[in-house]
């Protein structure tokens, strides 16, 4: 069994309030975890007006997969207009 662990921080830049944070990190959460079946949550930077840091999982039995997939979520985020991406760490354990 392998476990893949994405830590992404990433900016909001049009942020003007936490909701309007909150509605971007919600709809990239969603993509997410939709698109690619794995679980994503909020895990920093709660009350900064402007960044996020948010957490992926997958649970697989390939760590080539899970790396493929986890890069693809990079990708994914850093097309997001929206959104700028800061820094991110991959983690295969």
């Amino acid at each position: 069994m392998q476990v893949g662990l994405l830590q992404l921080r990433i900016l909001v830049p049009d942020a003007m309030s936490l909701k309007d944070k909150r509605r971007a990190v919600k709809s990239i959460k969603d993509r997410i975890a939709h698109r690619f079946n794995v679980s994503v949550a909020e895990v920093g930077s709660l009350d900064s007006l402007r960044q996020s840091e948010l957490g992926v999982a997958l649970v697989t039995n390939d760590s080539a997969f899970a790396e493929s997939c986890l890069s693809k979520i990079v990708k994914l985020v850093r097309a997001t207009v929206k959104l700028e991406l800061l820094d991110y760490t991959i983690e295969v354990i």
